[in-house]
């Protein structure tokens, strides 16, 4: 894959099957979020979001936060992360009232060397950050679902992603 000049790509990508590599981040509120232990026996959806400023990353977690109740209903957790500060991931958390774990603070280059998403590189005026990636964990760590995106469109809905889920687990 060739990166333009607006992102870059790293090298590989998380198919279905894989395990989930570990991550840690540090999450508004306090705390750890690591995964993929903390959705260790259930479903897990993780959403690398752009940033505070992104609206349809703003509009992403939204939905996710509305249709909560429906994967606790179905063994699914939900959470969020991305490069933003402190203060800017605890401002989308207060404004749009998400009560799932969101991380902050993961440092872009290394998030896509261990999960594949494309990176910003900077000429956009932002520091570099990660593109919107979704996944769709299983209760043992693996990947049922990988979405990158390499722009502002493209991800993972709670609509879609409860679908999904339901539809995996009534084939087990």
């Amino acid at each position: 894959m060739t990166a333009t000049a607006t992102q870059t790509a790293s090298v590989f990508r998380l198919n279905n099957g894989d395990t989930f590599p570990h991550l840690s981040a540090d999450l508004v509120g306090g705390g750890t979020l690591n995964l993929p232990a903390d959705l260790a026996g259930s479903w897990g959806v993780v959403l690398f979001y752009r940033g505070n400023w992104c609206p349809f990353c703003r509009t992403q977690l939204s939905d996710f936060q509305k249709s909560l109740e429906q994967f606790a209903g179905i063994n699914t957790k939900v959470v969020a992360l991305s490069v933003d500060s402190q203060s800017e991931a605890q401002e989308t958390v207060s404004k749009h009232g998400l009560t799932f774990p969101v991380a902050y603070g993961i440092d872009a280059q290394a998030t896509a060397a261990s999960v594949g998403n494309y990176v910003s590189d900077g000429s956009d005026g932002k520091p570099p950050y990660s593109h919107a990636t979704g996944f769709v964990l299983s209760p043992d760590g693996k990947v049922a679902v990988a979405l990158y995106s390499s722009s502002a469109i493209g991800r993972l809905n709670a609509a879609d992603t409860l679908g999904l889920i339901k539809y995996i687990q009534s084939q087990t």
